[in-house]
């Protein structure tokens, strides 16, 4: 079934690179080699022209894709549960819930926030994903931007290319921070564990800033902006300087319960099964009509939870949402 043109166009980060290599970073729907032979047979354009798999692009190029693929089991609709944070006749945010997954690959065919949109709004079969332009890990909740149109996914991956979007996040560390900052090193995927990533001085370049929102005695809340968005950016960084997140699964610690910790305490981080990291804002202007945007979430009562048990009952489920990422 024949699909419509993807209009997209090189960003920084893809600067003299090889085409092959920055479409399938563009559009992860699909396989390297689909890609490879979409541009021999002339389905990539490179600034209305046909090239090579291996030419260099650079900034500003403008790429064409006329996608030819059959339905595959990815695409079918399912009745999932997520929620709506905002939208209009070009955009979708939604609201997604801790364990879902975001989209079908190995070990996860079905049961997808990309299934549940296919049966949301159907249109979205005619677009990559299902018109996702970001992801999120399985465990961590919050924020997702999906376009509706062919138009508007054109648009919002440039603007993400460009780092035109404000994604902002709160997070539990384990460890008490005397200070905020940034985290800027290098990500790859690490060589002893190819399910993990690891920094590394020839991985790609990323960019975390943290703040301390509320102190404790062995844990920190933190809000986190990131500058790019590299798989696990978040989880790798703060273990990178030591401050692992609470729960982590992959990249934490073997859980400690805190000398002197209350029994509501000991039961809420016996309790807590994953990453305690939420995509609380988005904020980026409307392709369209250029309105600035600020989309936020509630955080999610578990991790409410743990942040009263760590208080001591002092810090109240109605203040948490006070405490905001320092401008500073």
């Amino acid at each position: 079934m024949g699909q419509k043109t993807i209009n997209l166009i090189v960003g920084d980060d893809n600067n003299n690179q090889r085409f092959d290599k920055v479409v399938a970073i563009l559009l992860q729907d699909f396989s390297r080699m689909t890609i490879k032979n979409w541009i021999n047979s002339g389905h990539i354009l490179l600034d209305n022209q046909t090239a090579k798999p291996k030419t260099k692009v650079h900034k500003g190029q403008k790429i064409q894709v006329f996608p030819i693929i059959e339905d595959r089991q990815e695409t079918l609709a399912e009745k999932i549960d997520f929620g709506v944070a905002y939208e209009d006749e070009d955009l979708l945010i939604v609201d997604k819930p801790s364990g879902l997954v975001v989209h079908p690959g190995h070990g996860n065919p079905t049961g997808t926030l990309q299934n549940g949109l296919l049966y949301y709004l159907p249109s979205l079969k005619n677009l990559p994903r299902g018109g996702l332009i970001h992801r999120l890990d399985k465990d961590t909740s919050g924020l997702l931007v999906i376009a509706k149109t062919s138009r508007s996914y054109t648009e919002m991956v440039s603007v993400l290319e460009n780092r035109k979007i404000l994604r902002e996040y709160r997070a539990i560390c384990v460890g008490a921070m005397s200070s905020g900052g940034k985290v800027d090193a290098n990500i790859s995927r690490d060589v002893k564990n190819r399910i993990k990533f690891a920094t590394s001085k020839n991985g790609k370049h990323a960019l975390t800033h943290f703040r301390i929102l509320k102190k404790f005695d062995h844990h920190t809340y933190i809000g986190l902006r990131l500058d790019t968005g590299r798989t696990h950016q978040i989880r790798v960084h703060m273990l990178h300087i030591k401050y692992p997140l609470l729960g982590d699964p992959l990249y934490g610690k073997r859980l400690m319960i805190p000398s002197g910790a209350s029994k509501v305490l000991q039961s809420e981080l016996q309790q807590f099964k994953r990453q305690a990291l939420h995509a609380n804002t988005i904020r980026f202007n409307h392709p369209f009509s250029h309105e600035e945007l600020t989309i936020t979430s509630e955080i999610p009562a578990d991790i409410q939870a743990i942040l009263v048990a760590l208080s001591n009952g002092q810090l109240k489920r109605e203040d948490i949402e006070d405490l905001q990422y320092p401008e500073s």
